[in-house]
């Protein structure tokens, strides 16, 4: 493994029509699969969203399209790695919080996991990810 994915390339993936889907799959191809995974942060992320997404529904049509979505995040996820937030990631994470890197604690989860496993963040969000010390991003949808 090389890179982990953010929630935000993992979104443009999953939606497969815009330009930054076609950025993303184009520098994608010419890896490998196993380059790549994903982590149990941005699972939760996505679950959450299909979880409100399923609890504002007001019609049926709006509930069958919410666990449809839930179920095509379950799909999507199951197709690679998934990192988990394991000791070495809440070593990296604690330390982060010791250090008082300002950013949402999701985003310094999914750093910490890419820090311990010594992978590139592939994410638009450059610009908070930036403060995370020791964190190497880039932007594959630019």
């Amino acid at each position: 493994m090389k890179y982990l994915l953010d929630t935000d390339h993992i979104s443009f993936l999953q939606q497969r029509r815009s330009l930054e889907f076609a950025r993303l799959t184009a520098r994608i191809q010419p890896f490998n699969p196993a380059d790549f995974a994903l982590s149990v942060v941005s699972f939760h992320e996505q679950v959450l969203g299909a979880h409100s997404f399923i609890n504002r529904a007001q019609t049926n049509a709006d509930l069958a399209r919410g666990y449809a979505l839930l179920l095509e995040i379950l799909d999507g996820f199951a197709m690679a790695p998934v990192l988990p937030f394991d000791a070495k990631a809440i070593d990296v994470f604690d330390q982060l919080r010791e250090q008082r890197v300002r950013v949402s604690t999701m985003d310094l989860r999914i750093a910490a996991i890419a820090i311990s496993h010594k992978l590139v963040l592939l994410t638009r969000n450059v610009s908070d990810f930036s403060k995370v010390p020791g964190l190497v991003t880039e932007d594959w949808t630019a």
